[in-house]
């Protein structure tokens, strides 16, 4: 019955695309596409949310938190069983994926990321994994714009704008913040498009946000009610967390790599790998339970007048009251939070790293701000600096300076903090940028050239496949020929250029008709000059693996127009400098936003 409903509306949808014009068709579809991943939100956080509130109640009744513990363990045995029954053994985590997409894959994403993401995620975060809901809600998004551009045959920029309206709508649902959505599917996925491509991408936003209000409860959203007026005489304290959240965001990235990469090495099975990655989780979270699923309830207490209710179901319950207990276990638990994240990924669990970063800044505002307090130096508004050290980490790891400011500003409900917001994000940004070149998801695509960057250039070379624009049908010769052979060859062919290589196909020099211009006009030196005399050694090689960035910029300091290609030690072609400019320009004009 829904599939026969489906295909009604997918026949209606086509019908109307026929009937308007490209621009309002993205428009209409910005819509659905928002509908669709604020949908995929709705799921998720209600999921989440219940879980939460079920371990909080038995902890309540147990009066510690063994249900914590036990949770996120079946939880990531739950996801590596899915993804090994039911998604072919593999699924992508993380948001660059979709920077991939974008970059090699003409924006095609595969149509099980449509469900995939929820599935495992819910199971992973929902049951208490310490991670995000946030990087599987956007991957959802962009699956659905990708699909849906896709069933109806969009172009590519028109596949990467939908891509773009469903990361922007997932964002833009799970916090209520339209604004934030839109920036961070521009600064941080989408860096190469356009102005104009922000309407479609704000009515999207505007689509998730408002479905999301609707539907979900506010108690799921992460808001925050109360907040204290912006003192200017607190800027150096500003500044000085602005300096901290950019060091633990190089802490938090460093160390996320580093546990990520023992999981990886760890020879053990999927579910024996699970197992083990879940129980070192399971006791970190017995003894630190505010690391249970995405946090964001011990924020928001953080933020009030109690804070100390966090150690309530704790073994640290009866030091409720002690600001100084306090005060260690939020330090503990913020510097922990790294590794109790890495160990749910790399076991085996799905989720993103959006979510810890909020809850890292939160905690280290609180840290920074409560012990100033509690050394008598001065008396900071703590629920002020546990909201403004979420932009600066956030602004820190994926450097998103611009989403990390709006994104506070608009779950606080006001713009009372935006001067704090800006010096704190914009310091972290800094100093991030300075130990980190490119943020936590994008590093390791940006040095294989496979993500965008804020190079147009390099976003567009990128896009080429080295492979397809190698020439592999240029004519040989060897070097014991005479020029006569030469001459031949360049009367029957439009070759200027010829590799000279051995019988067994090793690349020994090149012949190129401008530097033999002279000679070929002799017949004395024609017959009696041997090629291995007038060849050259190229100025530059080539590998297939070489990105195009790689290949323009030998190009540009060998000064030639042609050059060879190896591969695996022997020739095999050219690439010519005219087609590969060619093949840039025609890319330019299949990506343009304009």
């Amino acid at each position: 019955m829904i599939k026969k409903y489906l295909n009604k509306l997918e026949n209606l949808i086509a019908w109307g695309q026929s009937k308007i014009t490209n621009k309002q068709f993205i428009f209409l579809s910005s819509v659905l596409v928002g509908i669709s991943a604020a949908f995929a939100v709705i799921v998720l956080k209600t999921f989440a949310h219940s879980v939460f509130s079920f371990a909080t109640y038995i902890n309540g009744i147990l009066k510690l938190s063994f249900i914590n513990s036990i949770l996120p363990i079946i939880g990531i045995l739950l996801t590596v069983f899915v993804v090994k029954r039911v998604l072919g053994g593999t699924i992508e985590k993380g948001t660059s994926q979709i920077l991939y997409a974008v970059a090699k894959k003409a924006s095609i994403i595969p149509r099980k990321q449509m469900y995939a993401q929820i599935v495992t995620s819910s199971l992973t975060v929902g049951l208490g994994g310490s991670a995000g809901l946030e990087s599987p809600i956007v991957i959802t998004g962009a699956a659905f714009g990708s699909n849906y551009a896709q069933k109806y045959k969009l172009s590519y920029k028109d596949r990467t704008l939908l891509i773009g309206c469903g990361v922007a709508a997932g964002i833009a649902a799970a916090f209520n913040a339209p604004i934030a959505g839109v920036l961070f599917a521009i600064e941080v996925l989408l860096v190469d498009v356009s102005i104009s491509a922000f309407t479609p991408i704000m009515i999207s936003a505007a689509t998730g946000a408002l479905v999301s209000v609707i539907a979900l409860d506010e108690a799921v959203l992460l808001s925050f009610k109360q907040q204290e007026t912006f003192d200017y005489h607190n800027i150096p304290f500003y500044v000085l967390l602005g300096v901290f959240t950019g060091f633990i965001a190089v802490y938090y990235s460093r160390n996320f790599q580093r546990v990520e990469h023992f999981f990886s090495r760890l020879k053990f099975g999927p579910y024996k790998k699970a197992l083990f990655g879940a129980s070192i989780l399971a006791v970190i979270i017995f003894i630190f339970p505010t690391l249970f699923g995405e946090g964001y309830e011990s924020i928001k207490t953080l933020s009030e007048n109690d804070p100390g209710k966090i150690l309530e179901n704790t073994l640290f319950s009866d030091f409720r009251n002690n600001n100084w207990v306090l005060l260690v276990f939020v330090g503990l638990t913020m510097m922990l939070k790294v590794f109790a994240t890495g160990i749910t990924l790399g076991s085996g669990g799905n989720g993103g790293n959006f979510a810890p970063s909020l809850f890292l800044g939160s905690y280290l505002g609180f840290f920074f701000s409560k012990f100033l307090n509690l050394t008598g130096l001065t008396n900071l508004p703590i629920s002020n600096f546990t909201m403004v050290g979420m932009a600066g980490i956030l602004s820190g790891l994926f450097h998103a300076p611009l989403t990390a400011i709006f994104l506070i500003a608009e779950i606080t409900g006001g713009y009372e903090l935006m001067i704090p917001l800006m010096i704190v994000s914009s310091i972290s940004f800094a100093i991030s940028k300075r130990f980190e070149k490119h943020s936590l998801d994008v590093r390791s695509l940006a040095q294989k050239g496979h993500a965008f960057t804020a190079n147009k250039d390099t976003n567009i070379l990128s896009t080429l496949e080295t492979e397809k624009i190698i020439q592999t049908d240029f004519l040989t010769i060897s070097p014991d020929e005479n020029l006569e052979k030469v001459v031949d060859l360049i009367s029957h062919s439009n070759q200027v250029i010829f590799a000279v290589v051995s019988k067994e196909k090793e690349l020994l020099g090149i012949v190129h008709f401008n530097n033999i211009r002279e000679i070929i006009f002799s017949n004395f030196k024609v017959k009696y000059t041997s090629v291995k005399e007038i060849m050259t050694t190229p100025a530059a090689i080539v590998s297939p693996e070489d990105n195009m960035e790689t290949v323009m910029n030998k190009f540009e300091t060998s000064k030639v127009v042609f050059l060879p290609v190896l591969k695996n030690g022997k020739y095999y072609g050219f690439i010519s400098k005219s087609i590969a400019l060619e093949a840039y320009r025609e890319k330019l004009k299949s990506m343009n936003f304009e």
